[in-house]
């Protein structure tokens, strides 16, 4: 018997019991729809709260210091987090290497690194119609619009491409400028003033410099408002007020006391307490930061908590998974039935088929191309089914969460290899259930079944 003929009386067997056949299809599909609704659900969970975290630059950026900087608590001997120096990090006993401009230029160097920035905190007072504000100023590179708290502005836009003397405001700084409506600040010009070195006016020039206390101050339009704090966690501490990092290390070089950050004591060469480290993408940030570790630098970064998430939804996954095969498990059920039923309506015709030279497996073959074919249809039809009942829930879901003041995200998920995998399980499932019946009809004694009535 050829493989045609073995699919034409297939076909035709399932369409002499076209309700059984559509009944256990149903089955199967409910439960693929189960499975897929399920473990999808997981997946766009992860891709709502990991792809997000990851859009945001937390887990692509690397915290460098020089060893004994602020950040020596979270890795160095005697630290809360313990270890030597954070791994791979150097001993206590090692001296720190200058985090500098050399520094600097050595760490763009590295493979998968898109752009180095020190971290600057500068103590400054910022004036507006009369009132003075001490706060601090954070240097932002360019690379950063479009980023993390920058990718949705309150009020106003992120800096003029090659903008001087723009600036943008924390909404808590803003509210503390202006009570009433803080928005209406964008646009507006205000004065940032640090005190920068140079001799207090009357000293002697013959016994040198006695005192730095020059005091500059420079106006700024306020481009725009940010939403969220984009300076939280950082080692320096809340900045209330954004300018471009060409001007903050231009204010950092000239501050009383000579180059040096909020931290930092003063030095003759321009170095800093902690530097960003941006890699092109998450997946690097363990190799980045390992290679920093290595040029004897102390490196911090949330990749660990990236991939504790990871796992965490992996598990939410097979979990989902799970729970959602059980529907399909009891669907094999109806599989195993409707063969077994099968067999005992075709047990004399399957006696002619083997008195007139049908073999074994000719006969065990027609029964589980039954079974694939239930299968592969209620898969098919399952993953239209989960994906519908998945799209109703989503929309239900995302109108109470903008309700709410959330933002709406796709809750489910179906990608390619879950389409596939769902068919490949459904085929298996039952080719599985298929199985027993199909044995049972390949043995069968001829000449009983031919007795049988």
């Amino acid at each position: 018997m050829t493989f045609r003929d073995t699919l034409a009386l297939a076909f035709r067997n399932l369409r002499q019991s076209r309700l059984r056949t559509a009944l256990t299809t149903l089955g199967v599909a409910i439960g693929i729809a189960s499975l897929a609704g399920m473990v999808s659900l997981g997946v766009g969970l992860q891709e709502q709260v990991v792809g997000r975290l990851t859009q945001s630059g937390v887990f692509d950026s690397i915290t460098v210091t020089g060893g004994g900087g602020p950040l020596a608590a979270f890795g160095g001997r005697g630290g809360p987090m313990g270890g030597r120096g954070g791994r791979g990090g150097r001993g206590g006993g090692a001296p720190a290497v200058p985090l500098d401009d050399e520094a600097l230029t050595r760490l763009a160097q590295l493979v998968h690194v898109r752009d180095v920035f020190p971290n600057l905190r500068i103590p400054v007072r910022i004036s507006l119609d009369g009132s003075e504000i001490t706060t601090s100023a954070a240097g932002v590179p360019d690379s950063s619009r479009n980023e993390g708290a920058y990718q949705d502005m309150a009020h106003g836009t992120f800096f003029t491409a090659g903008a001087t003397d723009e600036c943008l405001l924390s909404v808590a700084m803003a509210a503390q400028i202006s009570t009433a409506d803080p928005t209406t600040l964008v646009g507006r010009t205000l004065t940032i003033s640090w005190a920068a070195s140079g001799p207090i006016a009357g000293t002697d020039p013959a016994q040198g410099p006695q005192a730095f206390a020059q005091r500059v101050d420079r106006a700024f339009t306020i481009a725009g408002i940010v939403e969220r704090d984009p300076t939280a966690g950082a080692p320096a501490g809340f900045a209330g007020v954004m300018i471009p990092l060409a001007q903050a290390r231009e204010i950092h070089a000239s501050l009383a006391g000579g180059p040096q950050s909020i931290f930092q004591p003063a030095t003759s060469t321009r170095s800093y307490t902690t530097v960003t480290v941006k890699v092109n993408g998450a997946q690097h940030t363990q190799d980045v930061q390992d290679a920093i570790k290595a040029m004897g630098f102390t490196a911090f970064s949330l990749n660990d908590a990236l991939k504790g998430a990871k796992r965490a939804f992996l598990l939410l996954d097979i979990i989902l998974g799970l729970v959602g095969s059980i529907a399909l498990g009891v669907s094999s059920l109806g599989i195993v039935n409707t063969m077994v039923m099968s067999i005992l309506e075709r047990t004399r015709e399957i006696g002619i088929m083997k008195a007139i030279g049908g073999g074994d497996g000719d006969v065990r073959r027609i029964f589980l191309v039954e079974a694939s074919v239930i299968g592969l249809l209620g898969g098919v039809s399952g993953l239209l089914l989960g994906w519908g009942f998945g799209r109703i829930i989503n929309f239900g879901a995302n109108v109470y969460i903008e309700s709410q003041g959330g933002t709406a995200g796709d809750l489910f998920s179906l990608p390619w290899w879950l389409i596939a995998g769902s068919l490949a399980f459904a085929l298996l499932v039952s080719l599985a259930a298929g199985a027993y019946p199909a044995r049972r009809a390949a043995r069968l004694d001829p000449i009983q079944a031919l007795r049988h009535e």
